[in-house]
């Protein structure tokens, strides 16, 4: 796990991720800015979820918590991106999206960009690490978690 990838992996001109208006996410936010995941455990039955809610899932308690688990995963799903889902991103494709499943935390999926050569060979179930992207001169500032895996061989 990286606390700085290289350089920024996503150009300037994007909207900035932040919080909702009703705080829900805003400690998800947080950890990235301190290279932790946090995902939300509930405290009664154990369920994990991702994205965020107000209950739990399984039994409705409305006292889960936020949890911090290894930025680790594998992919469950990806998608080779070649039309830009935005104007700043003209130009830089393609790139990879991917939906990383945790083993480790009740098997929550969550979406996130794969570093590398974009033409490289993706692989279900391939482990990936997550990688933390800082923005701190940003206003406000931002991080975001990106995954990464050094096996995986371009494809030419």
């Amino acid at each position: 796990m990286s606390g700085s990838p290289r350089a920024a992996y996503l150009p300037d001109g994007l909207p900035i991720p932040v919080p909702e208006n009703d705080g829900l996410s805003a400690p998800y936010w947080a950890g990235l800015q301190q290279n932790r995941l946090l995902v939300q455990r509930c405290p009664h039955c154990t369920t994990w979820q991702f994205g965020p809610e107000w209950l739990c899932h399984h039994c409705h308690s409305f006292d889960v918590e936020w949890t911090e688990i290894e930025p680790r995963g594998r992919i469950f799903s990806w998608e080779r991106v070649w039309s830009p889902s935005h104007d700043a991103l003209r130009g830089r494709g393609p790139y990879l999206a991917v939906l990383v499943e945790l083993p480790h935390a009740g098997h929550v999926r969550m979406v996130g960009n794969l570093l590398g050569d974009p033409l490289q060979t993706v692989i279900i179930g391939t482990d990936v690490q997550g990688v933390f992207e800082h923005h701190h001169d940003s206003v406000p500032r931002y991080s975001l978690l990106h995954w990464t895996n050094h096996r995986m061989k371009a494809v030419r």
